[in-house]
């Protein structure tokens, strides 16, 4: 009996570590939403980290992303509206080509594309500094590390998810226009008024608080993960393992919990 019991043991072990895990991702996430809120966290200092952090998560790729999303999107809009003119369905490719990128794989790919770029980088940051004692360091000299440190990455993440979201989103919406219309600028209000049936207010909102979710959880996930790892050099690249994993796995999450109330 003690192969079973311990077998059940250490998957009790985990499940609650897991568990714990989730659970102070959660609270850190609404501290940090509590305190980007706040107008006293805005000096100079928590500037600064805020746009390095945008400059390194969304201003230095920006001409890749933007490449990558119109080629994406040209590829994808092109096989919805072929598809749609063979099932003689036409009138209905542009409405199903933007509810399929710019409300759904756009977000989740600008997502997967800030976590390659920034989340790892955060993580091995943060867990360096945990390895090293800097945070206990900082700390103890006073410094508000969740303030000056972790907060301001959280909220330069948000808003490059945000603004690359943005951009895919425009340049879907401009080639769509092309794939559909062509060259011509008198379809511009049939345009509009298939826009604006697609982007209603509900789903403009449903959207917004999708992106808002992916920013939290690429900057959230790294930041605690970080602050997890145990004091030995070593863990550091498990750490980071670990946390793109969960990372992941949130993402999908997020994605599959925003369908499931927008069709459900």
């Amino acid at each position: 009996m003690s192969g079973p019991v311990a077998f059940l043991t250490r998957r009790g072990a985990a499940a609650l570590a897991a568990w714990r895990v989730w659970r102070d991702t959660a609270r850190f996430a609404g501290r940090a939403v509590a305190a980007s809120l706040s107008p006293e966290l805005y000096n100079s200092a928590t500037r600064t980290v805020v746009a390095k952090q945008i400059y390194f998560t969304a201003w230095q790729i920006l001409p890749g992303f933007t490449l990558f999303a119109a080629l994406l999107s040209f590829v994808l809009i092109q096989i919805v509206v072929s598809t749609a003119a063979n099932y003689g369905l036409s009138e209905y490719a542009l409405e199903v080509s933007m509810r399929l990128l710019v409300l759904e794989l756009l977000p989740l790919i600008t997502a997967l594309f800030v976590a390659l770029r920034s989340s790892s980088a955060i993580n091995t940051e943060v867990a360096l500094m945990r390895i090293h004692n800097e945070i206990d360091a900082l700390e103890a000299a006073g410094v508000d590390t969740m303030r000056l440190e972790f907060v301001p990455r959280v909220i330069g993440g948000v808003i490059s998810v945000l603004a690359l979201t943005a951009v895919s989103g425009a340049v879907a919406l401009m080639l769509a226009y092309l794939a559909v219309y062509g060259p011509q600028w008198w379809s511009f209000p049939d345009f509009t008024r298939v826009m604006a049936k697609v982007f209603e207010g509900p789903i403009m909102l449903g959207l917004l608080a999708k992106t808002l979710f992916f920013g939290l959880a690429v900057t959230a996930i790294p930041v605690v993960e970080g602050l997890a790892t145990p004091r030995k050099l070593f863990m550091a690249p498990i750490s980071v393992l670990r946390g793109m994993v969960r990372l992941f796995f949130a993402l999908m999450l997020i994605e599959v919990a925003s369908l499931a109330l927008k069709y459900t």
